[in-house]
């Protein structure tokens, strides 16, 4: 089991930056891959960015090149640098863990506010 709870969101205009934070308890933050998604009213949620154990990355395309993800595994935190932010950056985004076992992300914080103004 692991907790995760999130922040870093707000108001931000556009061209702007944000550094969301997802901080993990609860079990060994280490043996999971962490990943950052992000929903809007009325659509599924989607994938962002996932790292894995090691800080290997991967962005979905529309992510690559002003999203970065990290992780300090000393601190159980996962981080989600968005630079240049743009109007539709704005939605709830949420931090989730996937056992190093397992396919699926088993594990889903509550999700912070990102609103980015024009």
């Amino acid at each position: 089991q692991v907790q995760l709870v999130e922040s870093g969101g707000g108001l931000v205009e556009a061209g702007g930056s944000l550094r969301l934070s997802c901080a993990a308890s609860g079990s060994t933050f280490g043996t999971y891959w962490m990943g950052w998604f992000r929903q809007v009213p009325g659509k599924e949620r989607e994938f962002v960015a996932a790292i894995n154990l090691m800080g290997g990355s991967k962005y979905e395309d529309s992510a690559k090149g002003r999203f970065t993800i990290s992780r300090d595994n000393a601190k159980n935190t996962v981080y989600l640098e968005i630079n240049s932010l743009k109007p539709e950056d704005t939605a709830v985004y949420y931090c989730a863990a996937r056992p190093i076992t397992m396919t699926s992300y088993d594990y889903w914080g509550q999700g912070t506010q990102v609103t980015v103004s024009s």
